[in-house]
C-alpha cells in the first residue's frame, strides 16, 4: 500500500460516514438508475462531447480567446484535480456493490469539479450575449442546480462523500475564478485580429496634414428696394 504524499485529518468524518450509510441504505434498483442518469452529465465522457462541439463552433467562429479559456478552464481543472486526489490520498465510501463502477480515489469529486468547470464556463459565455436580468439570473440558476444535482448523485450512490463534492465545486470555482482574472488584463492587451489587419503600419511616412480651414462667408441681406 502507498503512503499518502498528505495526510488530511477529517474533521466531518462522523457527518460523510454517516451521509454514505444513510444513502447506501436506501439505494433501489430504480433509485441507482435515476442517480447514474444524473451522474453522466459530470461524466468524463460527457464533457468530452460538449468540449468538442465547444471547440468546433468557436473555431468556426474564430472565437480564438474563448476557445484558449475554454481548453484551459475545463480540461486544466480536471487535471489539477487528479492531481489533488494523489496527494490526499482518500479512499471512496464504497468500493464493492452490484453498483459500484467507479475505482480510484475519493478526495475531491471528479464529476463533480468536471460539472463545475463546464456548467460554470458555459454560464459565463452565455450570460452576457442575454440582455434581461431574468434571462441571466435563469442561466445562472440552470448552471447551479446541474452542478449540484450531479455533486448529490455522487454522495447517494457512495461514490464520494459530502466533503468530496463541497471540494469539488470550491476547487472547481476557484479555479475558474482564477482563469478568469488572470484572462482578463490579457484580454485588454491583445488587439483583435480583424483591426490589426486593417489598420496601417506605424512608419515615419505617416504624418499628420494640415487641412485649411474655409473663412466663414457673411450672409449679405437682400434690399427690399430690390424686390
Amino acid at each position: 500500500m502507498t503512503t499518502p504524499i498528505l495526510a488530511i485529518a477529517n474533521p466531518f468524518a462522523g457527518i460523510d460516514h454517516g451521509a454514505a450509510l444513510w444513502f447506501h441504505a436506501r439505494l433501489t434498483p430504480t433509485f441507482v438508475s435515476v442517480l447514474r442518469g444524473i451522474t453522466e452529465f459530470g461524466s468524463s465522457e460527457w464533457i468530452a462531447i460538449v468540449l468538442s462541439i465547444a471547440v468546433l463552433l468557436f473555431v468556426f467562429k474564430r472565437w480564438w480567446q474563448s476557445l484558449l479559456m475554454m481548453v484551459v478552464v475545463v480540461p486544466g481543472g480536471m487535471l489539477l484535480n487528479e492531481w489533488v486526489k494523489l496527494l490526499v490520498h482518500r479512499h471512496r465510501p464504497f468500493v464493492d456493490g452490484w453498483f459500484v463502477d467507479w475505482s480510484g480515489y475519493s478526495f475531491a469529486s471528479g464529476h463533480t469539479i468536471g460539472a463545475t468547470l463546464l456548467y460554470g464556463q458555459l454560464a459565463l459565455f452565455i450570460i452576457p450575449l442575454i440582455k434581461s436580468r431574468s434571462g441571466r439570473v435563469l442561466v445562472f440558476s440552470a448552471a447551479t442546480f446541474v452542478i449540484v444535482l450531479v455533486g448529490f448523485s455522487r454522495i447517494a450512490l457512495g461514490a464520494h462523500y459530502l466533503t468530496d463534492v463541497l471540494a469539488g465545486m470550491f476547487l472547481g470555482t476557484s479555479w475558474l475564478t482564477l482563469c478568469v482574472l488572470i484572462s482578463r488584463p490579457l484580454r485588454r492587451a491583445i488587439v483583435p485580429p480583424v483591426i490589426a489587419d486593417v489598420l496601417p503600419d506605424a512608419t515615419s511616412e505617416l504624418v499628420p496634414v494640415p487641412v485649411p480651414v474655409q473663412a466663414e462667408v457673411t450672409a449679405v441681406p437682400v434690399s427690399e428696394s430690390l424686390i
